[in-house]
């Protein structure tokens, strides 16, 4: 026997199959370090296009209908595309119409917040003296004054992210224009580019994560406008000024799972401290807390976790994640990138396509 096969011989068999394992996981963990390096590179162009993805799944069903409905083509996807920038412009201007015309009351009521607060500072407990308040203050304006260099480069960075957004939002436009005008070109040159025995899976397991993601869109809005009701109504209950922006500012954030419920949440109590005082703030984290309730307990279980078979847990630990390596569009994407990969991992790995094969590798396409 050789000197290598004595030395194997020497090594225990868990050992061997640890080093075999630990090796191969060592190249996977490496391969996914420098994908998450590109996509995190390449982020001004894949966040967009992420985007879009998720737009397509929303508008690909309408324009489908229209056309099945003798309306042209090119007319379903004008009207698919135009009508979503008109409703999304539609909110923003909603949004900014309903803080213009309370920005007075709002300037006013601040101003009268803060001296609550400075009366309240100092009373028993606090015993915060006028002077101390005063010297606070002046600490604060000698650190934004000694950072301004900070906040000079913070204002060319803003500058930048606005240029930055403008261009992402056109690239946005375009891509959802071409998904929605060859979405089928598109995806069959996809799988073309893989190898000939591995065409037919592929091809299954994308169009069962395309179904699981038009299924997470559809329940996502149909959850983000339950809450969006739930609190706005409740804010216009309460004689809150901003319930339109609240509730229009819900149904947005209800689309980052969790870390939005919280954030629009948080804001609407806010609101309700500043301007009717904590009795009504109280009242609105009551009405916040149920709303986030039904959600959690009845609407995401039942319609979601049927939509996208995705296990609570892993919605939680997806997003915490999410957030961690992208921010605030990791949160955003976490949920159905996971929820995809988890369909397509699964009906390769059941083998499902076996019994369905496509008859050439021409005819793959996504319906």
């Amino acid at each position: 026997m050789s000197e290598p096969d004595v030395n194997d011989a020497a090594v225990p068999p868990g050992l061997r199959i640890a080093g075999a394992w630990s090796w191969r996981l060592l190249a996977i963990a490496g391969a996914l370090a420098v994908f998450f390096f590109l996509v995190s590179y390449l982020r001004l162009l894949v966040i967009p296009l992420l985007v879009a993805t998720l737009l397509s799944a929303l508008l690909v069903p309408l324009k489908n209908w229209l056309v099945r409905h003798k309306w042209p083509t090119w007319l379903a996807i004008a009207v698919a595309e135009v009508g979503t920038l008109v409703i999304v412009a539609a909110l923003i201007f909603l949004v900014v119409a309903q803080v213009r015309a309370g920005f007075g009351d709002l300037r006013d009521q601040t101003v009268a917040s803060a001296h609550d607060l400075r009366d309240w500072l100092t009373q028993p407990p606090f015993n915060v003296s006028d002077s101390d308040l005063t010297g606070y203050l002046n600490q604060a304006l000698s650190f934004l004054q000694a950072d301004s260099s900070v906040l000079l480069s913070g204002a060319v960075s803003v500058g930048s992210t606005v240029t930055e957004l403008f261009a992402g939002v056109l690239l946005t436009l375009f891509s959802t224009l071409f998904i929605l005008i060859d979405g089928k070109g598109i995806w069959a040159w996809i799988v073309r580019i893989f190898p000939r025995r591995a065409r037919t899976a592929l091809d299954g397991a994308g169009k069962a994560g395309w179904l699981t993601l038009q299924n997470f869109i559809k329940v996502q809005i149909l959850v983000a406008t339950i809450d969006a009701i739930g609190i706005g109504a409740g804010a216009a209950i309460l004689q809150l000024p901003l319930a339109i922006p609240i509730a229009v500012l819900v149904f947005l954030g209800s689309f980052i799972p969790v870390i939005g419920a919280v954030a629009t949440g948080a804001l609407a109590v806010f609101i309700a401290l500043v301007y009717n005082g904590w009795v009504v703030a109280l009242i609105m984290l009551g009405i916040v807390l149920l709303v986030q309730q039904v959600e959690g307990h009845v609407l995401q279980p039942l319609v979601m976790g049927t939509a996208v078979k995705v296990h609570p847990l892993a919605v939680v630990l997806a997003v915490a994640g999410g957030s961690v390596v992208a921010g605030i569009p990791g949160a955003l994407f976490a949920v159905p990138i996971v929820a995809v990969l988890n369909v397509m991992i699964g009906y390769i790995a059941r083998g499902d396509w076996r019994q369905h094969p496509l008859s050439t590798p021409k005819d793959i396409v996504l319906e």
